[in-house]
């Protein structure tokens, strides 16, 4: 007798654009993240643009965080290495569980790429409440690369042998 087949889960996800210049009009990654998303099957619930300032970030997140309904945030800016980046900083002090592999990961997979660059990549993740957060790059090519290549199989319960869709708050 073979293993029970699981079935894919909807998750409801949040979208984040840190940035200090860009309003929904010019919020390409955003888009891109949020039009991903629906296509991969899932639900977004809500979606924002903050001023990359570690403590406006933070109280974004932290209100999602708390929240009953969503499950993922996606957070694409503010990753850099520039001083006025803070996307880490604001993030990390939120997280139960840091999820160091996503880094990691992220900046390999940036390699073919952006070559050396990858080493100036912030990119974090965490479980914080029952809820994933992924913080990525700005540019829509880098968003295409962590949701492409690492976030949505690891938002589908079907993937193994291993996923976060277990781990997720229920709603």
């Amino acid at each position: 007798m073979g293993k029970p087949s699981v079935e894919f889960q909807a998750v409801n996800i949040a979208v984040l654009t840190v940035s200090d210049s860009r309003d929904a009009s010019q919020d390409t990654s955003g888009d891109y993240l949020r039009e991903a998303v629906t296509a991969a099957g899932h639900q977004v619930v809500d979606h924002a643009i903050v001023a990359d300032n570690r403590y406006r970030i933070r109280a974004c997140v932290s209100s999602w965080i708390a929240s009953s309904d969503v499950q993922v945030i996606l957070v694409n800016g503010g990753t850099g290495f520039h001083a006025k980046n803070s996307t880490p900083e604001a993030l990390l002090p939120l997280f139960d569980r840091e999820i160091a592999g996503f880094g990691e990961v992220f900046r390999m997979l940036s390699w073919e790429d952006i070559g050396s660059s990858t080493v100036q990549s912030r990119a974090v993740a965490g479980l914080a409440n029952g809820t994933l957060v992924f913080a990525m790059p700005g540019s829509t090519s880098a968003c295409a690369v962590a949701w492409e290549r690492v976030i949505v199989e690891q938002l589908d319960a079907r993937h193994r042998p291993c996923n976060f869709v277990s781990q997720l708050k229920k709603v």
